[in-house]
């Protein structure tokens, strides 16, 4: 029988049950090792990548209770030396369970093995090693278990040494683009961080690698566990690393590292998590102090469309701070979420229920919403924020409790156009982004106010955005997208600064049919509701309403009965239709 010489293999790794990553020796490795100059391996080369990191002696016949994964099994065959038929399943239960390899002396008690033994480790790829007769396992035990530590140490070293350097940079003032320039540098491969909708964060390396990660489904192969199971490449390529950037329990997305040619080992596995707790504290400080700015901006545009930010001139200088350009014509758009649970204030009133007065609250309304919600919330106002900084530099942009406000450049806008144009643009594009990554679909509705030349005048466009987002939604549905100048008699009746009035109009003018408790009465306002549509023509509303001419007839004597005869008296019309134009109004 012939045998053969093991070459070593790579660097191993694996990811032990409490989730932490343990090093080790490939059994090409340990067959490397000095103690093992003189042995053979007799079967099982395709699994010289198999780990090891801890030895066993067998001494009992019923081994299989004591053995443990990534053990390299040392026996002499003493305890099968009556038993030789057990050989032939030996193989199938240790690998099994788990182990490495086998390692055994022949001669003293057992002179040869199986030749099912060996083919059955051959087609398994469970190495199968003859040790020379003149090597104590103590030396064995000794040697691999040292070698084993020293590697893990030499790993750990060499990781707390990137660490150190990782921290030093953002002390330093670097940020994440610095960071993942220096692990790109120590492992020599691109490295990418992905925040959790796949979006690029910083990246460093060839342009078409760093693409090629962009692509990547970081997500499929991300880790499992703190600190990541480090899944490698597809169809274990080696071609990429990818571990999750988490903080304080939160997923800010991923870092990735790719090498095309393969190249990358389980040993780097630990410099990427390094860097992937770096990273997170880079992303922490910068959601820490985009929150501040962010509220602050939030602050600011609440004061001038509250008209409490000063005159004109300390506006448009302050807002030139912001990157904002005030001193132009500018409109005021005004985005809410669509189907906000009940209980939860609407865009025109403040936390307690009343009215807006000048100026939407920024935080009361926010302790009141779900996580759904207030994710829904903050994903519009990224979507809105990207949209309008692609079309309009200048414009300014924030969130507050229910709604997101935007100042947009007004030049050239027609209210007539409302179909195109870079408004239009901005909410398509708005509307996009929004529904990306939403696991739930959610709308929003848009209001856009009249243009104004100066500062002074935004808080009474801001009141035209908001009566837009209200009134069309009620009268468009979800989605709706509303100019203030094309709302028509509803602009007239929404200025109106007391509903009572309204709601007394409606009731003096419909009586019985403004109330909704009575399917009959409902049924009849459809049917005058459709008579003033068409203009009293009684043969058209009854093809709409599939009613008999006659039935329809008996319909209209029994509302002139009930409201006047309205048919020969104009303004009782115009008085029923702004009556039935308002209950369509009803919640706003």
């Amino acid at each position: 029988m012939s045998y053969t010489s093991a070459d070593p293999g790579p660097p191993a790794l694996r990811l032990a049950s409490t989730g932490t990553l343990t090093y080790g020796l490939s059994v090409g490795e340990v067959l490397g090792v000095s103690t093992l100059n003189g042995a053979r391996l007799i079967a099982g080369r395709t699994g010289l990548d198999r780990i090891v990191q801890r030895l066993n002696v067998m001494e009992v016949p019923d081994i299989l209770s004591w053995v443990k994964p990534n053990e390299l099994l040392l026996t002499t065959g003493y305890p099968l030396r009556n038993t030789p038929q057990s050989l032939d399943n030996l193989v199938a239960d240790l690998d099994e369970r788990g182990l490495a390899a086998l390692a055994i002396k022949l001669g003293r008690y057992l002179d040869s093995l199986p030749a099912e033994m060996i083919a059955q480790a051959d087609r398994r790829g469970f190495p199968l090693i003859l040790l020379p007769n003149d090597v104590g396992f103590d030396d064995i035990l000794n040697q691999v278990l040292t070698d084993i530590l020293n590697r893990q140490a030499a790993v750990l070293a060499r990781t707390e040494e990137v660490h150190r350097a990782l921290v030093q940079i953002v002390l330093c003032g670097g940020g994440l683009q610095e960071v993942v320039d220096e692990v790109a540098t120590l492992l020599d491969v691109a490295v990418v961080v992905l925040d959790g909708e796949q979006r690029v964060l910083a990246g460093a390396g060839p342009d078409k690698h760093v693409q090629a990660m962009r692509a990547f489904d970081a997500g499929r192969h991300a880790a499992c566990g703190r600190g990541g199971c480090g899944i490698i490449g597809a169809h274990g390529t080696g071609d990429h690393l990818v571990v999750p950037v988490m903080a304080g329990g939160f997923d800010h997305g991923r870092i990735v590292a790719f090498s095309p040619a393969g190249t990358l080992r389980g040993t780097d596995l630990g410099i990427l998590e390094r860097a992937a707790t770096v990273a997170a504290l880079v992303v922490t400080k910068q959601q820490a102090v985009a929150a501040v700015e962010s509220k602050y901006r939030a602050d600011f545009l609440r004061d001038i469309l509250a008209g409490r930010a000063g005159d004109d001139g300390r506006v448009i200088a302050h807002c030139d701070g912001f990157g904002w350009n005030l001193d132009r014509p500018v409109m005021v758009v005004v985005a809410e979420l669509d189907g906000r649970p009940r209980g939860a204030p609407a865009a025109g009133a403040d936390a307690d229920g009343k009215g807006r007065g000048k100026g939407a609250d920024a935080d009361g309304g926010n302790r009141g919403r779900g996580a759904e919600e207030r994710t829904a919330q903050e994903r519009l106002a990224a979507a809105w924020t990207t949209a309008v900084r692609r079309h309009d530099r200048g414009a300014a942009v924030a969130s507050f409790a229910h709604e997101v406000v935007a100042v947009v450049g007004a030049d050239g806008f027609d209210s007539a156009e409302l179909t195109a144009g870079p408004v239009q643009a901005m909410v398509k594009e708005a509307s996009s982004i929004f529904a990306e990554h939403l696991p739930v679909r959610r709308t929003f509705s848009t209001g856009i106010s009249r243009t104004v030349s100066s500062p002074a005048a935004l808080p009474e466009a801001y009141e035209q955005a908001v009566k837009a987002v209200r009134v069309g939604r009620q009268l468009n549905g979800a989605g709706a997208r509303a100019h203030f100048d094309q709302l028509g008699v509803y602009r007239l009746l929404s200025l109106v600064s007391d509903p009572e009035e309204l709601h007394a109009f409606v009731r003096e003018t419909l009586g019985d049919l403004a109330a909704d408790d009575e399917p009959e009465l409902v049924d009849l306002r459809r049917t005058l509701q459709v008579l003033l549509e068409t203009n009293l023509n009684v043969a058209e509303t009854a093809r709409r309403l599939h009613f008999h001419y006659n039935t329809l007839r008996y319909r209209i004597g029994k509302l002139e009965r009930m409201l006047g005869a309205f048919t020969e008296d104009a303004h009782l019309r115009l008085n029923l239709t702004l009556a039935l134009h308002v209950l369509r109004m009803r919640g706003i």
